[in-house]
């Protein structure tokens, strides 16, 4: 329960990744993080590929970044449809200039992307989108999870033990 003093928004949509939502999101709440799904829609059922669903416990209006710790981008399909949302822009750059957590994976890239926040940064992600990140200035690595400051990312499903690990790591020295 380390990370007991810590709020977490964790983006929702439709065809998201499940487990690259739903482990994190357990792993950090297992540390006593308050994980709060955040969709467009407040109270939505949002339906992952594999067809878990994860109801929203915030609208994007209903959120206020200075009341977060960090931001969590699942996979999968959702993030070519948060990218769209200029709510969720205005997230992932308020926790860039804020140096807050961003954690990232697998497709989740496009939606930093997206943001303008990756010129020289230090990242991974499913190589499907390696050349797209790399385009946006980032320097790519092809590794289970790579940590630059307070950016956290992996590239898929295999590497959430490591990834999981990695962000509770990020919040903790968040809070010293």
């Amino acid at each position: 329960m380390q990370l007991q003093q810590t709020r977490i928004i964790a983006l929702v949509e439709d065809d998201f990744e499940d487990l690259e939502l739903w482990v994190p999101v357990m792993r950090l709440r297992e540390e006593g993080a308050e994980v709060v799904l955040t969709g467009k829609e407040n109270g939505k059922t949002y339906v992952g590929k594999h067809g878990v669903p994860a109801v929203s416990e915030a609208g994007f209006q209903d959120i206020n970044p200075n009341e977060y710790d960090g931001i969590l981008v699942p996979g999968g399909w959702a993030p070519d449809k948060l990218r769209r949302y200029d709510e969720v822009i205005e997230m992932i750059k308020h926790m860039e200039e804020n140096k807050k957590v961003i954690g990232q994976i697998c497709h989740a890239g496009w939606v930093l992307i997206s943001a303008d926040i990756l010129q020289g940064k230090e990242v991974t992600s499913t190589p499907g989108i390696k050349d797209d990140m790399k385009n946006a200035g980032a320097v790519w690595k092809d590794e289970a999870v790579v940590v630059d400051g307070h950016l956290v990312s992996s590239r898929r499903p295999p590497d959430i033990p490591p990834y999981g690990k990695e962000l509770v790591n990020a919040f903790l020295k968040q809070q010293k």
